[in-house]
């Protein structure tokens, strides 16, 4: 059975209809069961709320249009949203059955990605490879300098949530950008969709974080070091958010890591993390919706720091939608203190501008246990947001839907670091 384009109109109208009305607990009920897995009505809640509020607060919502359906016979339904500081899209998937089988809030309208200027395509090639083995291998892109080497090389890892290669944000590609100036400046460089992004449908219910980033990052620091254009004892770890709350992990692990690059690192405790954010996107788009938001995150991240959490307290009932085994690792695990037990020496990059992850709640602690070493080196780049594009201003979530790219100096650091 396939969904006529009226049919789907009216099922992407009502959904947003729910969302408008902030009717959560109603909307999840026309997800189809695997998208109902995945996403409850608290993290629709946070992604809503978290949109609006970034742009400044809800006008009203366009008239919808409709996609040809794909190979799957779902229907694509894009519903742009007028804020009061600009506009985001909500894209959902109609299955023939008249339920959601896709959904996401598009901040970003159509433009595409262009590369960056300090990027010079003449001076590196690309190959397509692949990460890891078995069900959860995932896809990469090697970039390789011309000429014979051996290079320095680095992995990039992107931060939480289902990101791919490039860390893609709309018409933005932080890794790639990342990518194509490293290789343009003999640094060889692989990067990967994370398996959050290749295989959603694979995963266990007890998913974590060491799941999601070390089988495919230690499987690339494998397939490096058998590289004739590498130098096997130059290898790094390049994390940005998550990815670099996770690089130190990593290392301990496999201690032939010669160094790590940490960009917009997470110290501070994420549940808590989580409410600070909160607030500040309150801040931006005060009213009872954000309040209750705020409440809510309260709630759920008292839970992840009490002894009542346990393997079986349900995903509702937590920060995020992540489940009890993802908040029980990321509770036991450190990263400040495991980055303190490595020998290998780091440069830790903080956006000044970035409110997700800061100078205050997060870089001081990455200070407290190592600026003493004179193997880690520190950079603020005041003017940088959380994605280390330059800006200006209170930062708000509105300035990641404009075509950008990662600051020059921020690439000057990095590659300057890695072909010390």
């Amino acid at each position: 059975m396939r969904m006529d384009e009226g049919g789907a109109l009216e099922v992407a109208r009502g959904f947003v209809a729910r969302l408008r009305a902030e009717r959560f607990d109603e909307a999840v009920e026309l997800f189809a069961p695997p998208l109902r897995a995945a996403v409850s009505a608290a993290a629709l809640r946070l992604a809503w709320v978290t949109e609006v509020a970034g742009h400044g607060g809800f006008e009203s919502v366009e008239e919808p249009v409709v996609k040809a359906a794909d190979k799957a016979g779902l229907l694509r339904v894009s519903i742009p949203v007028t804020c009061t500081n600009g506009s985001f899209t909500v894209v959902v998937s109609v299955g023939g059955d008249g339920l959601l089988q896709g959904l996401r809030l598009d901040p970003h309208g159509s433009a595409e990605w262009q590369p960056p200027q300090y990027a010079e395509a003449e001076r590196f090639t690309e190959r397509e490879v692949l990460v890891g083995t078995g069900p959860l291998a995932v896809p990469g892109t090697l970039s390789l300098p011309v000429g014979p080497g051996p290079w320095p090389a680095v992995v990039l890892l992107s931060g939480g949530g289902p990101f791919d290669r490039d860390g893609s944000s709309g018409p933005n590609k932080p890794l790639k950008d990342l990518a194509w100036s490293l290789a343009s400046r003999q640094v060889t460089v692989l990067r990967f969709d994370k398996v959050t992004f290749a295989h959603p449908d694979r995963l266990s219910p007890h998913f974590t974080m060491a799941d999601e980033y070390l089988p495919s990052a230690l499987a690339a620091v494998r397939l490096l070091r058998q590289l004739p254009e590498v130098s096997a004892d130059r290898i790094h770890l390049l994390g940005h958010s998550m990815g670099g709350k996770v690089a130190p992990r990593i290392a301990a692990t496999d201690p032939s890591i010669a160094g790590l690059v940490l960009l917009a690192a997470d110290a501070q405790p994420m549940h808590e993390a989580a409410v600070r954010v909160a607030r500040y996107l309150a801040t931006l788009a005060p009213g009872a919706s954000s309040d209750e938001l705020v409440a809510t995150l309260l709630g759920q991240a008292s839970v992840v720091a009490s002894a009542e959490l346990t393997p079986d307290t349900p995903s509702h009932l937590l920060p995020l939608g992540f489940s009890a085994a993802y908040w029980l690792d990321l509770r036991a695990y450190d990263p400040v203190a495991t980055a303190a037990g490595l020998a290998c020496p780091m440069l830790i990059l903080q956006g000044g501008r970035d409110y997700q992850v800061t100078v205050a709640d997060d870089l001081t602690r990455w200070q407290a246990a190592l600026a003493h070493r004179p193997e880690v080196a520190f950079r603020i780049h005041q003017d940088a947001n959380h994605l280390f594009f330059p800006g200006s201003g209170r930062p708000t979530p509105a300035e990641y839907a404009r075509p950008g790219h990662v600051e020059p100096a921020v690439v000057d650091d990095v590659a300057t670091w890695l072909n010390r």
